[in-house]
């Protein structure tokens, strides 16, 4: 990398998104100073402001890869703490309308971290580094821009102690890494900039997890890591059952009106009804570590700032400040972790970053992911958003590809190269895998939700309420 050309950098947030932009931003800024309203010295656990982290996160194939190529060792040191790690493939059941893809070895690697768990290694590599500080327990107010609003010079923030006054905290260079609650776009409309543009996909997803202590004799997963059997419109309950450092985790899903619920016996009856029954073996007679867990989200969200007309300099966004991911198919992190391999790049050629030309490569690099999960959940009948020849060809093909994957090992590590985010979904479309599929066995399931075991599988909405 260059030698630095640029005085201070502030990022707003410091989940794993601000933990990759901080050390992207290391290498070309003197001083880095990342702001969060939580307490993240020393924590080790699921943090109160993500809500989330409690729940199964996964960092899929190109995450991983990037992790790496950021924090040298880094997958030995989560092994070290008691992460297993595996083929993307060859250790995962990845289960589609009660098929498993073929299980075969691809040479990605799989971590088993747990969200609390990767988040405090991140944090603990980026505290090291002599040029990153953090600002704990501190609100952030907005942005500071020069008159005009044509550069932002700063953000706005206040401590949360007794007595403290907001004060502006100047930078040549502001990230946004705040997630979900990103306010950026409300900001730059207060500075006179245009509305930015947004693309939803309301799928009404509800997820909800266990944690278990399955005794050795009866862990159905053997060698594996993981058992995945993926929501689909024919079959819309879904699970990912996981061995994580200390415990073994089933986070349920539902969509298209099912909803798992949080009473031990209701959840226990939706495992069951789930079209893999080794799950349900694993866990039904498995002490359960503490009551289940809920959480909804209702839509994607994609903001396409490349799109707006105008854009201020000193401004950048990272993570699920510029797209929100439907967190079953464990994008987020791994598409942050793409984003700051980008922003490196842009940092090392230019000695300021260009908003523009990288907000443009971020619409790049977000493209394929989006078009999977939001294309996967408009598949659903019941799923809300713009459907375009795209998504419905999409929708007639991968059903069927994903049914020859349950006996074409090609096939399979194709697909899971593609869903981990290493290929893009065009190496599936060629004329080539297209026959490979036709000439498979088998078709998609489709038709109506299965009934429910029993009465208590299906949850009113105070079961369900997060």
């Amino acid at each position: 990398m260059g030698e630095r050309m640029r005085e201070r950098a502030v990022v707003l947030g410091g989940s794993i998104s601000g933990l990759l932009a901080a050390r992207a931003l290391s290498e070309t800024y003197r001083e880095v100073l990342v702001v969060d309203r939580d307490t993240l010295a020393g924590v080790t656990g699921a943090r109160r402001v993500v809500p989330q982290s409690g729940h199964i996160h996964a960092l899929l194939a190109r995450g991983q890869q990037i992790l790496e190529e950021l924090f040298p060792g880094f997958t030995d040191e989560l092994v070290a703490h008691g992460a297993p790690v595996g083929d993307f493939s060859e250790h995962l059941r990845w289960y589609f309308d009660g098929r498993m893809l073929k299980q075969v070895h691809t040479g990605l690697i799989c971590v088993g971290a747990g969200r609390p768990l990767l988040e405090a290694r991140l944090r603990s590599r980026v505290t090291a580094l002599p040029n990153v500080s953090f600002m704990e327990r501190t609100d952030i107010l907005g942005l500071q821009a020069a008159a005009g609003g044509t550069r932002v010079t700063g953000a706005r923030v206040q401590r949360q102690e007794e007595g403290s006054v907001p004060q502006v905290l100047a930078a040549d260079l502001v990230v946004d890494a705040s997630g979900r609650g990103s306010r950026t776009a409300r900001w730059l409309e207060e500075l006179g900039y245009a509305a930015v543009v947004e693309e939803r996909v309301k799928m009404g997803l509800t997820y909800t997890t266990g944690d278990f202590l399955v005794e050795r004799e009866a862990d159905e997963l053997g060698e594996d890591l993981a058992s995945i059997p993926v929501a689909t419109p024919g079959s819309p309950r879904g699970a990912i059952y996981a061995r994580l450092p200390d415990r073994h985790s089933v986070s349920l899903t539902g969509i298209a009106g099912e909803r798992p619920p949080t009473d031990r016996a209701g959840f226990l009856a939706y495992v069951k009804s789930l079209p893999v029954p080794e799950i349900y073996r694993a866990v039904r007679d498995a002490e359960f570590l503490g009551d289940p867990v809920t959480f909804q989200f209702p839509q994607s969200v994609r903001r396409h700032y490349e799109k707006m007309p105008r854009f201020p300099a000193g401004l950048l966004l990272i993570g699920d400040a510029a797209c929100i991911f439907n967190p079953v198919y464990g994008q987020g992190m791994t598409v942050a972790a793409m984003e700051a391999h980008l922003l490196r790049e842009h940092l090392s050629r230019d000695a300021e970053p260009n908003p523009r030309a990288y907000l443009r490569d971020v619409a790049r690099t977000i493209n394929a992911p989006w078009d999977m999960s939001a294309g996967a959940d408009l598949g659903f009948p019941s799923t809300e958003g713009k459907r375009t020849m795209k998504v419905k060809m999409g929708n007639m093909f991968i059903p069927r590809l994903q049914v020859a994957a349950s006996t074409d090992a090609k096939l399979s590590a194709m697909f899971l190269r593609t869903a981990g985010l290493v290929a893009r979904p065009e190496s599936l479309m060629t004329p080539a895998v297209m026959l490979r599929v036709l000439r498979g066995k088998g078709t998609p399931v489709t038709g109506p939700a299965p009934e429910p075991v029993d009465a208590s599988v299906r949850s009113d909405a105070s079961t369900t309420a997060v």
